[in-house]
């Protein structure tokens, strides 16, 4: 059993650290049902142990058998960010023994390496999912739309976070570049060397959030966790001569914030594969102008009267924003089919915009006259 690096607050639970790192009353009143049971969040994960957080202590836990065997996909199990259920608050005579994960609020998660059907929980319970992309060599205005959409369906609120503004030399440019993307959400720039950024991220904070960083590898993640941490708690690395960064973060981790709340610190993440996605949030500009197409299944490609092609010929959208949707369309379409059904997907799509095959047979007959 080890000592909580939280303080104990005696009382109710209005007054204690649990809530104050994002236990909901809601929670609480569940918890109430399992008179036996004991509260507590996970703070970090190896493999099948997790070390939890409880009122009084931390310690090591593992989850029953009875939990093991109903669970039906790896998604089930708990994650950093869980808040569970124990048979008691200390590993004094082996693992404490996890019953139940209640249930989550918000859930970022991407699909599993090599898996077609499941995906991989990074971490629950997120209030604002920060989004870093450094502006050094490393910036990707695509993988941007991505890990965006991939936020927006996680419950959680998308913030844009731009580190190393001091390596860059077209701040200005790459701005410019986000904000056409980032559409509704906020943009903060930070630097490298200086607290350029670091109070724009904190009037965030607040007791009960839980906010995470997610990026890739040497954005500077770390770096501005242990800056809101007043500390060096999380190891950070130089970048390499070809200005990316070195991996530093190998697990997920929860901390506790000096002003209340919590942070978690996630693996860089430079290939995000996706699970789900919400992508209405993500191409608003693109939906709004769809509803202006001709046909309601335009797929902005060949079709006559395509609000989105002629907003692209005048300069109002650009082709590469319109692929990146596309892009992820098909990605989130295809997910989890065989691949015969994907090729039947294909076709369909192919024709979707008239309607359907035989309505692009009488297109292209028609323009076959024209011609």
């Amino acid at each position: 059993m080890g000592t909580s690096q939280y303080p104990l607050f005696v009382g109710d639970h209005v007054n204690s650290w649990l809530q104050k790192i994002g236990c909901t009353d809601a929670m609480w009143e569940l918890a109430k049902q399992y008179d036996s049971l004991v509260i507590g969040r996970i703070i970090t994960q190896h493999k099948v142990l997790y070390k939890v957080a409880t009122e009084a202590n931390e310690c090591m836990a593992e989850v029953s058998g009875k939990f093991r065997h109903n669970a039906g996909s790896a998604s089930q199990f708990p994650v950093v960010g869980d808040f569970v259920l124990m048979d008691r608050d200390n590993d004094e005579h082996g693992n404490a023994i996890i019953h139940h994960v209640l249930e989550r609020k918000s859930a970022f998660s991407r699909k599993m390496v090599g898996c077609e059907f499941d995906s991989q929980m990074i971490a629950a319970n997120i209030d604002v999912l920060f989004l870093c992309m450094s502006l050094n060599n490393d910036f990707n205005i695509r993988r941007l739309e991505r890990y965006i959409a991939v936020a927006w369906d996680s419950g959680a609120i998308p913030v844009v976070v731009l580190t190393k503004s001091d390596l860059s030399d077209n701040l200005d440019g790459l701005l410019e570049e986000v904000q056409n993307v980032a559409i509704g959400l906020d943009v903060v720039i930070t630097s490298s060397k200086e607290e350029d950024g670091l109070q724009s991220i904190q009037k965030y904070i607040k007791s009960g959030v839980t906010i995470a960083f997610v990026g890739s590898s040497g954005v500077g993640k770390s770096t501005i966790i242990n800056r809101l941490l007043g500390g060096e708690s999380i190891a950070t690395q130089a970048l390499r001569n070809d200005d990316k960064g070195k991996h530093t973060t190998t697990h997920r981790e929860l901390f506790l914030l000096p002003e209340g709340g919590a942070v978690i610190d996630t693996p860089g993440m430079r290939e995000l594969g996706l699970d789900f996605a919400d992508l209405s949030k993500t191409f608003t500009d693109i939906e709004e102008l769809a509803l202006h197409c001709k046909f309601k299944d335009c797929t902005h490609q060949h079709e006559p009267h395509c609000a989105v092609r002629k907003a692209i010929e005048d300069g109002i959208l650009s082709e590469d924003h319109l692929l990146g949707y596309q892009k992820l369309q098909k990605e989130v379409a295809y997910r989890g089919l065989k691949s015969r059904q994907i090729e039947k997907r294909k076709v369909e799509n192919m024709f979707s915009g008239f309607g359907g095959i035989k309505n692009a047979k009488k297109f292209i007959k028609s323009k076959n006259k024209d011609w």
